[in-house]
């Protein structure tokens, strides 16, 4: 399923035909100027489209289908309501002192990070050099307050069915971000905006998509993909049978 894999070439040289004239090398070299110039239109209305279908397909088979960007659009719900930046909120809730709920505005107003790094699916898949752009998780949870017997954080979406889980220890790292930009553009609803979590050293079934709730715990609750067998622990080749190279 990877989504680099070049194009094959035939191995005999084409036949010898007869000379281009100059008429049909001018208009050829004009086709493909167009092209170049319609080239990010046409790729923006590539991915929109398959976004677009991938939220009205209740059997994941446009999840199938790579888009120019090269990722492959998932969702386990049959569909996904839309949030704006009027009505978007993530509440930061459970074993902390002071619950909060962030709007859009709060979130972009805190400062934010800029990674570029890898993206890896367990499935197969990588997408290299990819930037994400957000609030660093932990700074969420310092202004929280977490209680001394907090252990983990669980993460719900407004899709109302993925959650995922980390360990407190996890959730602080500096390259865990609630990101609200990714291929330094806002994050669109089909890569799971207006934010999302971005895990940069696990596989990307842990950076849920549609965040809408983060929840201190006492301990690890296993998240939807982990419940169906896999690790809860996601460390790019290092988990799930798999020896991919690591993102980080």
């Amino acid at each position: 399923m990877n989504e680099h894999v070049p194009q094959g070439v035939d191995d005999e040289p084409p036949e010898r035909g007869t000379p281009v004239g100059r008429r049909v090398f001018l208009g050829t070299l004009a086709l493909g100027a167009a092209g170049v110039v319609a080239a990010p239109q046409l790729q923006r209305a590539l991915e929109g489209f398959l976004g677009r279908a991938a939220d009205q397909d209740p059997t994941g088979l446009t999840g199938l289908l790579p888009n120019g960007g090269g990722f492959r659009y998932y969702s386990v719900a049959s569909s996904v309501p839309r949030r704006t930046a009027a009505t978007y909120r993530l509440t930061v809730d459970g074993l902390v002192d002071h619950p909060t709920a962030y709007t859009l505005a709060d979130l972009r107003a805190l400062p934010q990070t800029r990674m570029v790094r890898d993206v890896q699916c367990v499935t197969g898949w990588r997408v290299p050099d990819t930037p994400f752009e957000g609030v660093r998780l932990s700074r969420l949870l310092d202004a929280a307050g977490v209680r001394p017997r907090a252990r983990a954080v669980r993460f719900t979406c407004f899709d109302g069915t993925y959650t995922e889980s980390l360990t407190l220890d996890q959730a602080r790292r500096a390259d865990v971000l609630v990101a609200l930009r990714m291929q330094d553009k806002d994050l669109g609803h089909s890569h799971g905006g207006p934010a999302r979590l971005y895990v940069a050293p696990m596989y990307f079934y842990k950076s849920a998509k549609w965040l809408s709730g983060i929840t201190v715990t006492d301990e690890v609750r296993p998240g939807y993909w982990e419940e169906r067998g896999y690790d809860v622990d996601a460390w790019v080749g290092r988990s799930n049978g798999r020896d991919d190279e690591p993102t980080g």
